[in-house]
């Protein structure tokens, strides 16, 4: 086989840059709406994580058990029958969403779960010394979650948080099974349309591009915040 020929069919097909130039305007536009996507997702599933990990500390046995469903449901089914579901299904309650709201509350809800179970995780290894010895100085048990136990919580918490949301912000790529025209659907688009692959090897530089500095951030954060041992 000639290794020249086959090298310019693979850069004809996977590399070619009249597609590249056609089709990268778009492709950027698909970028911006994966980092929207995912910074909304971030933001918004962490703190509504924590939040539920601190009603779960307010020790109501209904408040915990609706949280615990939650939780399970959110963790158990796979993304892309949530995004599905609350694309397709809403409408029929009566709720109907945009493409980028669906994948949004999608993945904000799958992060939640996991970052509630994380953050409760968390709060229930604090060692109960620092909660009495907290008590002891007269503070109050919402002072005590506020001040002592919650600030080592978040420390431990960091890691698992950090690698929880990388994996899960990867999952804006099913926005595409309902027309969310990020960086996949676009490059999808692209690629039937010119009859070229070379799309699709943008959009995987695009993600590396996009996750790479979060994946060595989460390795300085997970070296950062571990507790010694």
């Amino acid at each position: 086989m000639d290794s020249g020929g086959a090298l310019g069919r693979l850069g004809e097909y996977f590399f070619n840059l009249d597609v590249l130039g056609r089709y990268y305007p778009s492709m950027l536009d698909g970028f911006a709406v994966t980092i929207k996507v995912a910074a909304l997702v971030v933001v918004v599933g962490l703190a509504l994580g924590l939040t539920l990990a601190l009603l779960r500390c307010w020790n109501r046995p209904w408040l915990s058990g609706a949280i615990t469903a939650y939780v399970d449901v959110f963790r158990t089914l796979p993304q892309l029958v949530i995004i599905i579901f609350v694309y397709f299904a809403l409408p029929y309650g009566g709720v109907s969403l945009s493409p980028f709201a669906a994948t949004t509350a999608s993945l904000v809800f799958v992060l939640s779960a996991f970052s509630a179970e994380i953050f409760w995780s968390s709060i229930q290894a604090t060692p109960s010394g620092q909660w009495n010895a907290a008590r002891s100085l007269g503070l109050r048990e919402h002072h005590v979650l506020r001040y002592v136990v919650l600030p080592q919580a978040i420390r431990t918490a960091i890691p698992m948080l950090a690698n929880r949301s990388i994996a899960i912000t990867k999952g804006t790529a099913l926005g595409s099974a309902i027309s969310l025209p990020e960086i996949i659907g676009t490059a999808q688009s692209a690629a039937q349309m010119s009859a070229n692959p070379s799309p699709l090897t943008l959009a995987a530089v695009l993600y590396l591009i996009l996750f790479v500095p979060l994946v060595v951030a989460s390795r300085y954060l997970e070296s950062r915040y571990k507790w010694q041992r």
